[in-house]
């Protein structure tokens, strides 16, 4: 019997190849970009999940409090003395690790990199973290000063075929390091990949660190330190004991105690990559909202594809009432016709599901290039997963079956072969609603990737109030061999490089702020409760970067002060300090930390950090010994020579170190890449739930001319004109569509407000991306369903008449 239903099936699929052909591909490509979705997010949430101890797995953080009580700085690391006394202040953490991230010159022979990921750790790292060991003894491997692990693709390219076993590297021109052992790379779904594993020891040295600095340097937050507790700890009562410990162990300043302006907090390992909102991390994560927002969207895409599935089904049904009228007056009993609608939809289901697979494995590599991902579609491979999505299918088809198997296999054969079923299967009511409903998802995709495009467009042609263009960055290294100066006026020698100029960061970093600031009040150097961050430059940073002054000089070499006691604000620190105007600032007494002076000049403000950001108070000072970027302002239109003799210079007072750089205006534009994978993800997505959506729409406009065929031809032969019956046949699915744009606009906005609230300074959200996102929704749906109109419309009304 079911071999014979499926057989008969076949048939009806055959048979009815344009309604089959738009349920199966509207299907499959709905479940193919669930199934897209569902991989990204299972990716997203698979982070540091393959430690062993993960889920007791916590990393400490520090958060900075401003005088008036605002968070100032959160760090993802801690200063060197927090780790050994939590092991003992806190006998439950049975472990604790300390990392510091790195950058260094290798050298092996005649190979020589400049490698970013070497990882200054603890012994004890294979007790807290997961590492496939390939060689060495991983409880041994990291006791010994100077010694150092590699990662499996480290070792290929330093050693090749070698063992590099006992071996010796170089770091940095000073230091020999001894390799005890070889790991795989950690994989993907991690939030550190040490390309090296340099042990802790080292750091006693006191030409690397020393020992002091280790117990009694607080200033030095660089340091991740973990912890490793019990199974189902309640962190809140380590996280509650913490002001206390660090009151005990910190010493006050000022005779206020530590935890009124520092917090220490702890954070699951597990939460590092999505719910981190540090101002640092070692890598950049992910945001748990955007998972949120695409699993959403995933859910809308399916949904869109089974409302069009269902309601096709169930349009095509009420031309089948004759068929199942016939087949009961020949004997069939109720029972089989259900099984045969049933049967007949989970089949077309079921082809669905396989060219959804076919789908995926094709969409696969353009989706890992856009997310910069390495999804496979092995990683769906999960029985609990598998078994969802087949009784998802199922049930789709069930469901999308079940109308015409349990409405239509209810009536009377008598009444159906007369007619009198079809006239109420054709309002369709339950239709109207699926419609509106799918239209209303994918006008709200449309209107959201119109205001992430807005909101893109609007910050890359922000002013920022500095030159972003042709800015060459280089480091600058702790040598104090070499000149600087010497170096960036041999620079300057060519007519290719426009300035240089260095600084302690650049734009597109994020400022810190780590020493208060005093400002003359009433005659006296009064303690300022604004929290003002700090920038070091030297005397050509702000003409490098083209800023403005908005009052007072810049500074000068003719001033011998100004290298030790000479500040410049910008506008927004003038504001908040009280002062009326720029000018008013001008040669006013500033302290900031350590090093007092008068202010010689204020800035324009200028956006240094992400427009996720306001403009924050800012000091610039200089100070060559936190000097970390040397900034080259490259001649308009002499890019390439400008690169050439950056790099000549570069190999003559650098001969052993790799030449590297970056540019400022690409590396501004990663603060803003996860928005821009955003955008176009929103935009494929958003095209996809339209395209599913006017498939449906077209169906139904095939089914409609068919319902009307004879309505059509009466109409005809009193006059109407092709005009006026194109516009009957299509204005009853147009309305539909304007239904859903009003309903999906107030949700639109509502969600692309939250998102916009992430950024200072938000694109204003136009009522005329509604306006214009909703004509082109209309325009899209009326040229879906015109080809069927007018093709209705023509028909020769002697054909349409004939029957009767």
């Amino acid at each position: 019997m079911f071999r014979n239903y499926l057989k008969v099936a076949w048939r009806n699929v055959w048979r009815n190849k344009v309604f089959s052909f738009i349920n199966i591909v509207g299907l499959a490509v709905g479940l193919a970009c669930f199934l897209l979705i569902t991989l990204y997010v299972r990716d997203e949430l698979g982070y540091d999940r393959h430690h062993q101890n993960a889920n007791r797995i916590y990393r400490m953080t520090r958060t900075f409090l401003s005088q008036d009580g605002s968070v100032s700085l959160r760090l993802c690391s801690v200063a060197p003395p927090f780790g050994p006394l939590v092991k003992n202040d806190f006998p439950e953490a049975t472990q604790v690790v300390r990392m510091i991230q790195n950058s260094g010159l290798v050298r092996y022979g005649e190979h020589v990199f400049t490698e970013p990921n070497i990882f200054v750790a603890e012994e004890n790292i294979f007790k807290l973290f997961s590492f496939d060991v390939l060689s060495g003894n991983p409880d041994q491997a990291l006791v010994n000063p100077f010694s150092i692990m590699l990662s499996k693709p480290m070792a290929e390219k330093y050693f090749g075929r070698e063992n590099p076993i006992g071996k010796t590297i170089q770091l940095d021109r000073q230091f020999d390091l001894t390799v005890t052992g070889v790991y795989e790379p950690q994989p993907t779904q991690s939030h550190f990949h040490p390309d090296f594993l340099l042990s802790f020891s080292t750091m006693n040295d006191p030409r690397v660190y020393g020992r002091e600095g280790l117990r009694n340097n607080w200033g030095n937050n660089s340091f991740a330190t973990y912890l490793l507790l019990p199974e189902n700890y309640d962190v809140s009562r380590m996280e509650k004991a913490f002001p206390a410990f660090q009151n005990k162990h910190i010493p006050a300043g000022d005779g206020q105690k530590v935890s009124s302006y520092s917090l220490l907090g702890l954070q699951k390992l597990t939460d590092i990559h999505l719910r981190s909102r540090t101002d640092d991390e070692i890598e950049p994560g992910g945001d748990i909202r955007y998972v949120y927002l695409f699993s959403a969207i995933g859910l809308f895409i399916l949904i869109i594809a089974c409302i069009n599935y269902m309601n096709l089904a169930t349009a095509r049904s009420a031309g089948r009432a004759k068929e199942v009228g016939l087949r009961k007056a020949v004997g069939a009993i109720r029972g089989q016709l259900i099984g045969q609608f049933l049967s007949e939809s989970v089949l077309l289901a079921a082809l669905s599901l396989g060219i959804a697979v076919v789908l995926l494995l094709i969409g696969l590599p353009l989706m890992n290039d856009l997310t910069q991902k390495q999804l496979r579609f092995t990683q769906l491979i999960d029985p609990v997963f598998i078994g969802m999505l087949l009784v998802a299918t199922l049930l789709t088809g069930l469901i999308a079956g079940s109308y015409p198997a349990f409405v239509l296999t209810a009536f009377q054969p008598i009444a159906v072969l007369k007619g009198r079923v079809t006239t109420a299967l054709k309002n369709g009511r339950l239709r109207q609603v699926l419609v509106v409903t799918q239209f209303a998802i994918a006008v709200v995709l449309m209107i959201s990737t119109v205001v992430v495009f807005s909101q893109l467009t609007y910050i890359q042609n922000y002013e920022l109030g500095y030159k972003k263009d042709q800015v060459v960055l280089l480091p600058v290294f702790s040598d104090s061999t070499l000149n600087y100066e010497t170096i960036k006026q041999e620079l300057k020698s060519s007519s290719t490089i426009a300035d240089a100029a260095r600084s302690s960061r650049v734009p597109s970093g994020r400022l810190l702020d780590s020493q208060g600031a005093s400002v003359m009040l009433n005659d006296s150097l009064t303690p300022s409760k604004v929290t003002i961050k700090m920038l070091a430059v030297d005397h050509e940073f702000i003409p490098t970067y083209g800023m403005k002054l908005a009052a007072g000089r810049n500074f000068s070499r003719a001033y011998t002060t100004d290298d030790s006691a000479a500040f410049v604000l910008n506008e927004t620190a003038v504001s908040m300090l009280g002062w009326n105007s720029p000018q008013e600032a001008i040669n006013k007494e500033f302290r900031y930390g350590g090093q007092k002076g008068r202010i010689i000049g204020v800035t324009t403000d200028f956006h240094f950090e992400s427009l996720h950001q306001q403009v924050a108070p800012l000091v610039l000072f200089i100070n060559p010994d936190s000097f970390n970027y040397l900034s080259v302002h490259v001649a308009a239109g002499q890019l390439t020579g400008g690169l050439a003799h950056i790099e000549q210079v570069w190999k003559r007072y650098f001969p052993d170190r790799p030449f590297s750089y970056q540019f400022l205006d690409q590396r501004f534009g990663r603060l803003y890449a996860t928005e821009q994978t955003q955008q176009t993800l929103f935009g494929i997505f958003a095209g996809i739930a339209i395209l599913i959506s006017c498939l449906g729409l077209f169906g139904l406009s095939i089914f409609m001319a068919e319902q009307r065929t004879k309505e059509i031809g009466v109409r005809k032969v009193l006059g109407a004109t092709t005009s006026g019956l194109v516009a009957l046949l299509a204005k009853d699915l147009i309305k539909l569509v304007l239904v859903a744009i009003v309903l999906a606009s107030p949700v639109a906005w509502w969600a692309m407000s939250q998102w916009l609230s992430g950024f200072a300074y938000p694109a204003p959200i136009s009522p005329w991306i509604f306006v214009l996102t909703g004509l082109g929704a209309v325009l899209i749906a009326f040229l879906t369903v015109a080809y069927q109109s007018i093709k209705a419309a023509l028909m020769n009304p002697v054909k349409s008449l004939r029957s009767e």
